[in-house]
């Protein structure tokens, strides 16, 4: 029994060492591929739920490449770099390709994450400055979305922040709602424009009561507020049409269309609404 056990502690102090190397290794790819700028946005839709075949705006998801061009999935580094130099950097990238998206493209509207440790970062406020200067009808068309894990983290710079650049006509969503802990008191302090609610409250909706009635308190809540809704997630039809009798706004996820690198204002023939 003892060997036993001594042969299980050494398996997992092996498996322990080789994730500790693995993570080391894809944190110095992510690095690398930062600071040489190697990354890309993909495209995800968000659809009028009462109108599913009509796009309101796009979230553009950043994507990192590895040194053979491969992507990286978001979810082993992002929790890694969220309090280092990186993060930030990562942040000023997508804000960038955003702007830059919307300056080509004066017809649609885009969404783009960051972290509330980036909203304060002067090189990110840079970059907004620039992309804003060189068109004046990017601000309304620009959404910046912030995780409600993240907001919570620096609730007062964010709602300095939010103030400021929604007087320039940027709107703010506040993703993953009920996924954290939120302090309903920093709803009304916040003031965001748009609520994502969380994929967990989503998947499976219509069939499942306990999550109806959850959704339906959100929505109530939101609508107090003065917010936007969008469901996340969403991955068929019949919790679409469920979402939708609810009163959700809006609804993405692979149901509408997964995130691509290839978006369809630069197909011909296709056109997206603006909300």
């Amino acid at each position: 029994m003892a060997h036993h056990a001594v042969s299980q502690f050494t398996a997992r102090t092996a498996l322990d060492a080789a994730a500790d190397v693995r993570d080391r290794d894809i944190l110095s790819i992510v690095e690398d591929a930062v600071a040489h700028r190697e990354v890309k946005l993909a495209f995800q839709p968000v659809v009028h739920a009462m109108q599913q075949d009509r796009t309101a705006f796009h979230e553009g998801l950043i994507r990192v490449t590895d040194p053979t061009g491969r992507i990286i999935p978001a979810g082993q580094f992002i929790s890694m770099i969220e309090e280092r130099e990186t993060g930030r950097l990562l942040d000023c990238l997508a804000l960038e390709h955003g702007l830059r998206t919307l300056g080509r493209n004066p017809d649609i509207r885009l969404a783009i994450n960051l972290s509330a440790r980036s909203i304060g970062y002067p090189k990110w406020r840079k970059v907004l400055q620039r992309g804003l200067a060189r068109d004046e009808t990017i601000a309304e068309r620009l959404i910046l979305e912030i995780t409600e894990a993240s907001a919570m983290l620096v609730p007062e710079l964010v709602v300095q922040a939010m103030r400021d650049l929604q007087s320039l006509g940027i709107s703010f969503a506040l993703d993953d709602f009920g996924a954290g802990y939120t302090a309903l008191r920093y709803l009304k302090e916040f003031q965001f424009d748009i609520l994502k609610i969380d994929g967990q409250f989503v998947r499976g909706i219509a069939d499942d009561a306990d999550n109806q009635v959850l959704t339906r308190a959100i929505l109530a809540i939101a609508q107090q507020f003065d917010m936007f809704t969008v469901a996340e997630f969403v991955e068929c039809n019949a919790d679409a049409n469920m979402l939708a009798d609810l009163g959700v706004d809006c609804l993405q996820g692979y149901y509408f269309g997964a995130p691509t690198l290839t978006p369809p204002w630069e197909m011909p023939a296709q056109h997206t609404s603006v909300l």
